[in-house]
């Protein structure tokens, strides 16, 4: 446990495990509920990581960390992106590490919905309460299209179907490997239902870590904030076929960062490897290669400004002022015109609202070219 702290994030500063023991589980806690925001490309202030502080030092309780946070954003004007963000990754990270540090669980139907409703107090209008339409999502991994979600009349009797099927399971007669895969079969088919507006995901992990410690079962939690985009897209993935494609289902990749998280293999817990292949993936295998050769060589032709911009991205979500600072700069205009603008000409990053160019939660991403430039 010690080495599992050391490793962990430089945000909450130097932390000596063996003179306060109980602030290990506080400071996996906080970690867990910060990591978990990057889900929706949201990272918390610098107030709430001094908070943090304070809390797994054991200088405040986590009541008193939470009432600081919310009185920080009482009457305060959210005039920018970054601020709005940071409102939401703030609260719902200080009530989250409020949830991850109860004991208290039970798995029935309506835990789903007093989770959400936990996570998002004072956040969304609508916390805990079941979304009324039908909605689709652009997903990166599967170039833009959509998993097909439970219609908004049938989320209840869906909810009520996937706990009862799960509440009969034994997992006294499986084996560890074959209870990790009933474990994500069983968060995957509740993480279709997205029963939610927003916050969909977060919810699952976190029903995921209370229902793992319920269980009994020893997990490194701290996965969830390493690879908190892995793990969303990873549940795409599993619930996303397109027979005409030969796409089937595949579990594959949740599979795996379970087994990490479970019993401690170190899968490769890549994004881009969860990407879907594309219509020219069914061409022959040297027109193929012939492409692939001719993408990887084109780097070089880009100039300096985007190929700064490539090999600083990763396999996930960022905002525009995250690039900026990606590439130490602070002018807007001018990181606009030499890098954001020549790269999607190129076609090397996306938006991720593309219908939206103008949404609040706007984000940048590579796509499948930019990252085999990248890696190149």
């Amino acid at each position: 446990m010690v080495k599992l702290v050391i490793d962990m994030w430089n945000e909450f500063g130097e932390y000596t495990p063996e003179a306060e023991p109980e602030g290990v589980e506080r400071l996996y806690v906080w970690q867990t509920a910060v990591g978990l925001q990057a889900v929706d490309g949201l990272k918390p202030s610098e107030f709430l990581l001094q908070t943090a502080r304070r809390h797994i030092g054991g200088d405040i309780g986590i009541d008193e960390a939470r009432r600081l946070v919310y009185e920080y954003y009482e009457n305060r004007e959210l005039r920018t992106e970054q601020e709005r963000d940071e409102y939401e990754a703030d609260k719902v990270s200080a009530n989250m590490a409020k949830v991850l540090g109860e004991r208290s669980f039970c798995l029935v139907p309506g835990i789903v919905s007093f989770i959400h409703q936990r996570l998002f107090e004072g956040v969304f209008h609508f916390a805990g309460q079941y979304r009324t339409v039908d909605i689709s999502k652009k997903e990166w991994v599967l170039r833009g299209e959509s998993v097909l979600y439970s219609p908004a009349p049938l989320i209840a009797e869906s909810v009520n179907w996937d706990i009862a099927q799960e509440r009969n399971c034994n997992y006294g007669s499986l084996t560890l490997p074959q209870a990790v895969e009933h474990l994500a079969r069983f968060i995957s088919a509740l993480w279709q239902i997205h029963p939610f507006a927003e916050g969909n995901t977060r919810t699952m992990a976190v029903l995921l870590v209370k229902y793992l410690r319920y269980m009994g079962f020893e997990a490194d939690n701290a996965l969830f904030a390493r690879h908190s985009w892995y793990f969303r897209n990873a549940l795409v993935r599993a619930n996303y076929h397109h027979p005409r494609k030969g796409i089937e289902k595949d579990f594959t990749y949740l599979i795996r960062f379970l087994r990490n998280l479970l019993m401690g293999e170190t899968n490769e817990l890549k994004n881009r490897y969860l990407i879907i292949p594309d219509e020219s993936s069914f061409a022959p295998i040297t027109e193929q290669v012939t492409e692939q050769v001719h993408e990887l060589t084109v780097i070089t032709q880009f100039s300096n400004q985007i190929q700064i911009l490539i090999k600083g991205m990763e396999d996930k979500e960022y905002s525009l002022k995250q690039l900026m600072a990606l590439c130490s700069l602070k002018h807007r205009p001018s990181f606009m015109e030499n890098y954001i603008k020549p790269a999607m000409a190129n076609g090397i990053i996306k938006l991720k609202y593309e219908d939206n160019p103008n949404h609040p939660r706007q984000r940048y991403l590579l796509t499948i070219k930019g990252c085999l430039l990248r890696n190149s």
